[in-house]
């Protein structure tokens, strides 16, 4: 190749890295990818499916040996689907028949105690930090608050196993550890049931951390084997275990201590056709030597709007007092009254506690309805909603108290702070 003047030209030609990508890219087209048989959500190419499959974070992989599948589910025959009926579907009349119902099942409970707003020393550097923001001091003032009922409860000396329930990174754990250095035979199962990024238990040196990815559903606590070989008494903890979730850490923890004493569990209603001897028969075959016991629980309740009647402990609470399942199903719906009247802008909510899991979201589903809101002002929605909370909670307590607890429920922080703000407590009797 010449130019104008007759000079000849040399022409050199560089491969660029684009120019390899597309190549790449005009050889993948030919292949075809098709979505993962596992997990839909992502696709794969036909032709590595088979390697695919052998390493998919999908798989189902092998189940632990403290995994009994529904170990604390409760009952397991669902009712019919009758029982569901919507707020917005009730009358006038039937939504104040409903009301006044809730005010007279709970006219002679106890309002949590008010005067319950501690902390802990443990906290008080980090409290007193200037570069905290307001999320961050949102959650240490929960946690001093938690930290100072379970040093209250003396349930922060002496040897023991603090099980954390919904665990999420660990950050209660990690301050219940600070609270007790010196103290000797200190461990932790955290439990969680999702994967879980910057988790804080792995800096941790003193004490002995062990994280059980598993739905406390299916977490029989008599088959760990680091309880089985330790056997220490067991701490239950957790901060705002969203709904259910509270039932199925309590089911948990009362079987274990149940099979430790010796004693049955308790009797279940009638409408519960789950075999009370399955638990301690699946337990006892893995661990026939099975001797820990529950030292004390310390749980902040959390979105009763997402609680079961099948999980729920206090079913046979609800029936003493003449409630069923479908008055328990609109009660757990009104539940949602007592804070989507206060919410901040949907901008400062992303900064609260409901950062903890996007579920925690779904309570604005239940709190707008054209039907209810012609006929309750929203501080009349509020106070039905906390007495609907009040009301679940102590199907709790009275759970508890069967088992041979003292229970009790307080304010453990300020609703600026929280407005999930009710710890749960129970100890020994």
């Amino acid at each position: 190749m010449t130019d104008r003047h007759g000079k000849k030209i040399i022409r050199t030609i560089t491969w660029r890295p684009y120019a390899i990508q597309k190549l790449i890219l005009l050889e993948h087209d030919s292949r075809r990818r098709i979505p993962c048989p596992l997990d839909p959500k992502h696709t794969v190419y036909e032709d590595q499916l088979p390697k695919h499959l052998k390493k998919c974070n999908s798989r189902e992989k092998p189940k632990p040996v403290f995994y009994v599948q529904d170990v604390n589910a409760g009952c397991l025959i669902t009712e019919t689907p009758d029982n569901q009926i919507s707020l917005s579907s009730l009358s006038k009349d039937e939504l104040q028949e409903l009301t006044e119902k809730l005010k007279q099942v709970t006219s002679g409970l106890d309002p949590p105690a008010a005067d319950k707003k501690l902390c802990h020393w443990s906290l008080l550097e980090a409290l007193n930090d200037p570069a905290n923001g307001d999320t961050a001091s949102k959650h240490l003032k929960q946690q001093a608050s938690i930290l100072g009922h379970l040093d209250n409860l003396g349930l922060l000396s002496g040897s023991c196993c603090f099980v954390e329930f919904g665990a999420g990174r660990g950050k209660l754990s990690h301050w219940v550890d600070i609270a007790t250095q010196g103290s000797e035979n200190i461990n932790f199962l955290l439990v969680e049931r999702a994967t879980t990024r910057f988790k804080v238990d792995g800096k941790q040196r003193s004490s002995v951390f062990e994280r059980l990815q598993i739905d406390i559903q299916h977490l029989c606590l008599g088959r760990v084997p680091s309880l089985n070989e330790k056997q220490l008494p067991v701490i239950g903890i957790g901060k705002h275990l969203c709904g259910a979730g509270t039932d199925l850490a309590l089911r948990c923890l009362m079987q274990s201590n149940s099979l430790a004493n010796g004693e049955p569990f308790p009797k279940k209603p009638r409408t519960d056709t789950f075999e009370q001897g399955t638990v301690k028969n699946e337990c006892d075959k893995a661990n026939p030597a099975y001797s820990t016991c529950v030292g004390g629980i310390a749980i902040a309740l959390c979105c009763h709007h997402r609680c079961d009647w099948h999980h729920y402990v206090g079913r046979e609470f609800f029936q003493s007092l003449g409630l069923d399942q479908r008055e328990f199903s609109l009660f757990q719906r009104m539940s949602s009254w007592a804070t989507c009247g206060m919410r901040l802008p949907a901008k400062a909510i992303q900064s609260d506690e409901q950062m903890e899991s996007e579920e925690h979201d779904a309570e604005q589903q239940n709190c707008h309805s054209e039907t209810v809101e012609r006929f309750l002002t929203v501080k009349e929605r509020e106070s039905l909603g906390r007495l609907c909370k009040l009301l679940i909670d102590y199907g709790r307590v009275d759970f508890l108290q069967r088992m041979g607890y003292i229970a009790a429920l307080q304010y453990y922080t300020e609703p600026e702070v929280s407005l999930e703000n009710v710890l749960l407590t129970a100890i020994p009797r």
